[in-house]
């Protein structure tokens, strides 16, 4: 499956929740997409449709694909503790994540895009792989030129000061990844037990 580039609004409308962009139109239309809209009799979901659903929330969310999410959920099911919440602690370390949680960029997208373009320093060096994972005490910040370069340093928003794991200093446009978040500090609603239920199968 190849990433998704479609319609965002239809991904909220699935789902019900503005997990891709704003939402906004949701307010107009949450109905989920189909021939008939509302009128429209839906069988109740069976358990694995549930499960499943709860799987591609999470894939859409973090915009990882099939093999890059079962490749992160068997790396979760390695670690010690309980397996969702390592999936989401692993989810919340990659490269692009943390760049979107930093404010660098205003969504994960545009995020994965700046790091795909070399445009972010991890620790000194440049790394444009996405999905790196992220150590407690990395230094993340924007490479010389692009400090200078408006049109990246106009995407910046700053950090969100609920997401406490990583801290972001504005003056020298450089963040650091302090530890992996706990589950609760998480604000994505995502119900992992559900997806490792269905990978249990």
């Amino acid at each position: 499956m190849a990433r998704y580039t479609g319609p965002k609004n239809r991904i909220c409308r699935i789902f019900g929740e503005p997990i891709l962009g704003s939402g906004k139109n949701l307010q107009k239309n949450s109905n989920p997409p189909g021939q008939h809209g509302p009128s429209k009799k839906r069988k109740a979901a069976s358990e694995y449709a549930i499960q499943l659903k709860e799987k591609q929330k999470a894939k859409y969310t973090y915009g990882v694909l099939e093999k890059q999410f079962r490749n992160t959920y068997t790396e979760a099911a390695r670690l010690k503790g309980a397996t969702g919440e390592n999936l989401i602690k692993l989810l919340e370390a990659r490269l692009d994540n943390t760049v979107f949680r930093l404010g660098i960029a205003p969504t994960r997208p545009a995020a994965r895009q700046l790091v795909s373009h070399k445009h972010i320093m991890v620790n000194g060096e440049i790394v444009n792989i996405p999905s790196y994972q992220m150590k407690p005490g990395d230094i993340i910040e924007l490479k010389p030129k692009s400090k200078v370069n408006t049109d990246v340093t106009s995407m910046i928003r700053g950090k969100n000061p609920k997401i406490s794991w990583v801290d972001w200093n504005e003056k020298d446009l450089k963040g650091t990844y302090i530890a992996h978040p706990e589950r609760e500090s998480v604000p994505e609603n995502i119900k992992e037990q559900l997806i490792v239920e269905l990978y249990s199968k």
